[in-house]
């Protein structure tokens, strides 16, 4: 009934433009980890690591999610988006679990850091991130807000790599840069995972956080003349993109008149969702052929 597409290519620039900031300084932030010896820089580089991967297929994928749907991928190509966020958060934890198992030993013999070299890189960090964070905050999937959420804890995290540096500079506290690589993983490994229950209920064609099927069902009960609904189901593409079905049991004395104003009466209800597809089927009396197959497998 509804197929809306918009704000297409604003969102693929913002995208590209966040991958190449984060991809080059991930690069640069590598290199100034090993230079300067510092375990937390090298856990935030493999984590801006995560994140230009995860903005490189997003970038990739929003390129061909507006393609048109075709016999193979009949709703379109946005559920590639979802595949995209699903793969990010596995390797997000995976990096995480492995910072975390080469941090814990240097809380016991901790090691010489470049606190000067860090406070450089904190400050590009900072201003990196957060001009990649600002490009990405307005998109809606829930890739993307995989992406932003990263991003924003990078810059989260910079800042406290650089509070930390300040801190060498004037201490020799060099166990400071384990405890915050640590503090970092940990607080990446508890969002990430959230995400990661969130993308595979997505996964799984549950129903989005934003819609209850019973109340979906008691405002189509409201149009005059329908009698009951059933067999309603509500699923998204990729977290932002969502779908609807339902059946609509309607007085079988309804005239066609009256079946195009129920018809009418169907989008005004289903337009307030944010629906990018909803498919709904009237039916004439108790006749339904989806209730007679589930009868017939249950006999």
């Amino acid at each position: 009934m509804s197929h809306p597409h918009d704000h297409t290519h604003t969102h693929t620039e913002n995208i590209r433009v966040a991958f190449f900031l984060n991809l080059g300084f991930t690069l640069f932030e590598a290199v100034g980890g090993l230079y300067t010896n510092s375990l937390a820089i090298l856990s935030d580089a493999l984590h801006d690591l995560g994140d230009s991967f995860s903005l490189g297929m997003a970038w990739y994928l929003e390129r061909h999610s507006h393609k048109e749907s075709d016999v193979k991928y009949s709703y379109g190509y946005r559920r590639f988006s979802l595949l995209a966020a699903l793969i990010n958060t596995i390797i997000l934890i995976a990096g995480s679990i492995y910072i975390l198992s080469e941090a814990v030993p240097r809380l016991l013999h901790p090691e010489h850091s470049n606190a000067g070299g860090m406070v450089v890189l904190a400050v590009v960090g900072i201003a990196v991130n957060g001009l990649a964070a600002l490009r990405v905050r307005s998109e809606g999937s829930l890739n993307a807000q995989v992406i932003s959420w990263h991003l924003l804890e990078d810059v989260l995290g910079w800042a406290a790599v650089l509070i930390v540096s300040i801190s060498l500079l004037i201490t020799d506290l060099h166990i400071l840069d384990p405890i915050l690589s640590i503090l970092i993983n940990l607080y990446v490994l508890y969002n990430v995972i959230g995400k990661l229950r969130k993308t595979l209920s997505l996964f799984l064609q549950a129903v989005p956080d934003a819609f209850e099927i019973p109340e979906i069902e008691h405002l189509l009960s409201t149009i005059p003349l329908v009698l009951s609904v059933h067999h309603t189901h509500v699923w998204s593409l990729d977290g932002e993109n969502h779908v609807l079905t339902t059946h609509l049991v309607v007085d079988p004395e309804a005239d066609k008149d009256s079946l195009v104003r129920i018809k009418k009466d169907v989008r005004g209800i289903t337009r307030k969702m944010s629906l990018s597809h909803s498919t709904i089927e009237l039916e004439l009396g108790e006749d339904c052929s989806m209730a007679e197959s589930s009868q017939a497998k249950s006999e």
